[in-house]
């Protein structure tokens, strides 16, 4: 399904469903109960990106040390699941998905979803999503007594429904992994936010998630990579990922990524072009511009999210757009350059040390939130990345090659 038509159904009919629900819960005088001593499952709801995964982690560690004895259920779409099994957020059997490729799929999906919830019982669930109706309907089929989640408060256009009886202010001027951990501090106290109950917190430096690599796995798929691609071997390796995904207007020009790429190979360094297979047309023309025999195409290679982190392990920086690589690389010892522009690094910047994030400040940025539905009003010329010039990039990145400056001091 088309995001143009995603936005349709969830802005028109999301709102009248969320208005018939709120109507329903109210006839019903449904009001928050009391949470068990030892809550006994628990549902989180992450429709988003694959990267907001990695930025929900430090919630996940602590829904796991306040509730040991909890079953923590994970709902997903279902091209984004990938990323729940390999970090290991729930058991297989409690990892449940939306296929949303379909509008008759989907609709199947929410009731089977919403039967499983109900026979359990569910007694909380987390709505990590921003003003998304379907997770807030979501939230309330699921039955669960307790349904915490993110509030417009006054904001007008932004309507999702009055039944989640644990709501959070949603919070502009503070980093989204900050606001997840506000979603599992409310569970246990019913004033937050309202008397400012919640414990003040510093931005999470550990992600509370972790993939294991055996060393022997790591270097047989290095040698691999090097066979298939001898260029890479004997020298550095400098990952690129030049793609905007399902936002375009959030890549760096790919003008930009090719100078640096070529100050790069004749620096002695290797570049490695990675993203999917549908980004291969743009790394064919990168690769054309570049001209350099240590300019790999590697569009593709990698099958899964484990081997694009493999392959992070076998690198010693990436260069990449703002999305998912950026915070996948945190999980891994690779250092990152991460470009910010139509969104800000200051709410959905890569966790932890190694990453350094570029942002231009221009004034119109950022144009994308969560009360536009990430729409934005450039057409496509993002002068907030444009405006950052190759050239410090290329020094930032061989200043880090070369170990003369930390990340924090590039």
């Amino acid at each position: 399904m088309k995001l143009q038509t995603q936005r349709w159904i969830d802005r028109w009919v999301g709102q009248a469903l969320c208005a018939a629900v709120s109507l329903w819960a109210r006839l019903l005088n449904g009001q928050a109960r009391s949470l068990p001593d030892q809550p006994r499952h628990l549902l989180v709801i992450l429709l988003s990106e694959m990267g907001s995964v990695v930025l929900a982690g430090p919630m996940f560690a602590a829904l796991r040390q306040r509730y040991p004895q909890a079953t923590v259920h994970v709902l997903q779409l279902k091209k984004n699941q990938e990323v729940a099994k390999l970090l290991g957020l729930a058991r297989p059997e409690h990892l449940h998905s939306l296929d949303d490729s379909a509008g008759l799929g989907l609709l199947g999906d929410i009731w089977r979803v919403s039967r499983a919830m109900r026979a359990l019982p569910l007694d909380v669930v987390i709505d990590c999503e921003l003003f998304s109706r379907i997770s807030s309907l979501m939230s309330y089929l699921s039955g669960a007594a307790l349904r915490v989640g993110f509030t417009p408060h006054t904001q007008e256009g932004l309507y999702r429904g009055s039944y989640i009886n644990r709501a959070i202010p949603y919070n502009p001027y503070q980093h989204i992994s900050k606001q997840f951990l506000s979603l599992a501090d409310a569970i246990d106290d019913a004033s937050m936010p309202r008397n400012k109950a919640a414990p003040i917190r510093e931005l999470p430096t550990e992600l509370g998630l972790s993939v294991d690599f055996d060393i022997a796995e790591l270097q047989a798929y290095q040698q691999k990579m090097h066979t298939d691609h001898p260029a890479l071997a004997s020298r550095k390796v400098v990952l690129l990922y030049a793609g905007g995904g399902l936002l375009p207007e959030r890549a760096w020009p790919a003008a930009h990524y090719a100078e640096v790429a070529r100050g790069l190979c004749d620096a002695g360094y290797a570049v490695g072009l990675i993203g999917l297979r549908e980004d291969a047309e743009l790394a064919t023309r990168l690769r054309k511009d570049i001209a350099s025999d240590q300019c790999i195409d590697l569009t593709g290679y990698t099958r899964s999210i484990r081997e694009l982190l493999m392959l992070f392990h076998a690198a010693e920086l990436l260069i990449t757009n703002d999305g998912g690589p950026g915070h996948f690389a945190s999980l891994t010892p690779i250092r990152s350059l991460v470009f910010f522009g139509p969104e800000t690094g200051r709410l959905y910047g890569p966790l932890g040390p190694r990453a350094q994030v570029l942002e231009s400040g221009l004034a119109c940025a950022p144009c994308l939130s969560a009360y536009n539905h990430r729409l934005t009003f450039c057409d496509g010329d993002n002068q907030c990345l444009k405006r950052l010039q190759p050239l410090p990039v290329l020094r930032k990145a061989l200043l880090i090659l070369n170990g003369t400056a930390g990340l924090a001091a590039a």
